[in-house]
């Protein structure tokens, strides 16, 4: 991370999966997920993909980033969170079983240092 001139708490906003953008509701499960920056973080540009992980139990999904690749580069080594302006992500209270519903496409992710 500090080649990527990145510390805990810096963040930038994203879609939270680049098959559902701009749409709502979106629709998660659990597993891997493709998502990309929509502003610039650190020395990652915009329109950086984000690769992670959806856990989608309890009332919070939570997505966890473990690569980052920027359009013209190489596959980096990131670890991050997914956040919206209260904290956790939320599901709808509709939400089905094994399934999460978002009521925003788009997110935060912030960089932590590990993930707990």
């Amino acid at each position: 991370m500090k080649i990527l001139r990145l510390r805990p708490g810096e963040a930038a906003f994203m879609e939270i999966d680049a098959n559902q953008v701009d749409q709502s509701p979106i629709s998660l499960t659990d597993g891997p997920i493709e998502s990309y920056t929509t502003e610039r973080l650190g020395t990652l540009p915009s329109m950086t993909r984000l690769y992670g992980r959806v856990w989608t139990t309890g009332p919070n999904v939570v997505i966890r980033y473990y690569e980052a690749r920027p359009p013209d580069g190489e596959p980096i080594a990131i670890c991050g969170v997914a956040r919206d302006d209260r904290g956790g992500l939320k599901k709808r209270p509709d939400s089905p079983p094994g399934v999460a519903l978002l009521t925003n496409s788009g997110a935060a992710m912030w960089i932590v240092d590990s993930f707990r």
